[in-house]
């Protein structure tokens, strides 16, 4: 019998010399793999900082956009009512002008008027110089007759009615040139003044204007920059993302875990627990933030804040924080190269962390409106190898 069992019990001592080795290197597998996954963790760190800082500078860059965009507006409206100002200088130095010409043509009736009764009385008093003063007394006294006493008297009233009417007219045609010429002068000052003022104003507002539109290329340019900065970090964090996942599957290959991933073609799960009218679609579209053109990498399902966003399919979140435009993002990964990214998800709203291995219709979010977004609602992609797809073929 002893002979028997010391075979045995080589076989179990050297099954267990082998087995006792193994383990260690699985053990030791896992331990680097947790490794890296933390050293991959604080590059994500450094990233989503990087990233965050980018989108920080952004929001602050837009913001003086906006305002030098509302100052350009301001200013539009300042040379248009300039412009109106102008239009209606123009059109008082034009009534202005006709009434100067007017002005002119009455001064120049007015003078001749007095200059022709200048002549005439210039003319009686000559006549009365050669041929002697002759008074009013003499030419009724002279009279021949009672009748043409009357006659002389009625003649006399005439002459004298007539001086004074001449000498009246004359003296309000004075007047009335005096009063023209001062009036004619002030009204050319006034034109001189209103051209000049015009000219400043239209010089000041072309100064601004050129300011203007100098600053808001400048911070274009620097938001374009900085954009660029923002997409190269999401671009970053994305990559960091998968090699996380990359990790993971080979931490559950090194314990023999079963693997999360079930998906192999198919429809997926709705991502909302009601549903919700489509907003916007997987196309290339205007930024209703930014405005400027854009290709849109997924589709927009309105909903209230707060309604649960739901996995699409069974997976692992290997995403489950801010990512600039998107806002409060969580990125599923459900195996043979599909993803599934869930965006602008609410404040606090995000209900899983990266690892967790979540399956089909739970809930992992709720609708909100963080980043680059107008209203409550969910943005939905499906991600091919990295690529963005038309999720819809995905839900029908």
């Amino acid at each position: 019998m002893k002979k028997k069992i010391l075979p045995v019990v080589l076989t179990l001592g050297i099954a267990a010399s082998l087995a006792v080795p193994y383990a260690g290197y699985a053990a030791s597998t896992t331990e680097k793999i947790d490794q890296q996954l933390t050293q991959l963790k604080k590059m994500k760190a450094q990233a989503q900082q990087k990233a965050n800082d980018a989108q920080n500078q952004i929001t602050k860059v837009q913001t003086e956009k906006d305002q030098a965009t509302k100052d350009m507006k301001t200013l539009v409206n300042q040379v248009n009512e300039a412009s109106a100002k102008l239009t209606k200088l123009n059109e008082e130095i034009d009534q202005v002008s006709d009434t100067l010409e007017d002005n002119a043509k009455q001064l120049d009736e007015a003078e001749a008027r007095v200059e022709s009764r200048d002549l005439m009385l210039k003319s009686r008093v000559r006549l009365m110089y050669m041929n002697g003063f002759v008074s009013y007394m003499d030419v009724v006294l002279s009279a021949t007759s009672f009748s043409d006493f009357l006659n002389r008297i009625e003649a006399l009233k005439s002459i004298v009615n007539q001086d004074k009417e001449i000498l009246e007219s004359n003296k309000k045609d004075k007047e009335t040139v005096a009063q023209k010429k001062v009036d004619t002068e002030q009204q050319l000052e006034k034109v001189k003044a209103l051209y000049a003022d015009a000219d400043d104003l239209r010089d000041d507002l072309q100064a601004k204007e050129k300011a203007k539109e100098v600053k808001i290329a400048s911070l274009t340019k620097q938001e374009k920059v900085l954009e660029d900065i923002s997409e190269e970090s999401d671009k970053q964090i994305t990559q960091l993302a998968k090699q996380e996942a990359d990790l993971q599957a080979k931490k559950r290959a090194a314990s023999n875990a079963k693997s999360p991933f079930t998906y192999s073609g198919g429809k997926l799960g709705y991502p909302l627990a009601v549903q919700a009218p489509l907003t916007s679609d997987f196309t290339n579209r205007i930024n209703p933030v930014t405005g400027r053109a854009e290709s849109h990498k997924g589709i927009d399902l309105g909903a209230p804040k707060g309604t649960d966003i739901l996995a699409a399919e069974n997976g692992s979140v290997i995403y489950a924080s801010w990512m600039n435009g998107y806002g409060n993002c969580v990125i599923v990964d459900h195996g043979n190269g599909l993803w599934t990214v869930y965006g602008h998800i609410m404040n606090d709203g995000i209900y899983v962390k990266v690892g967790d291995v979540v399956k089909r219709g739970q809930k992992i979010a709720g609708v909100g409106s963080t980043g680059q977004s107008t209203g409550n609602h969910l943005h939905f992609e499906v991600r091919k190898n990295e690529v963005p797809t038309d999720p819809k073929p995905f839900l029908r």
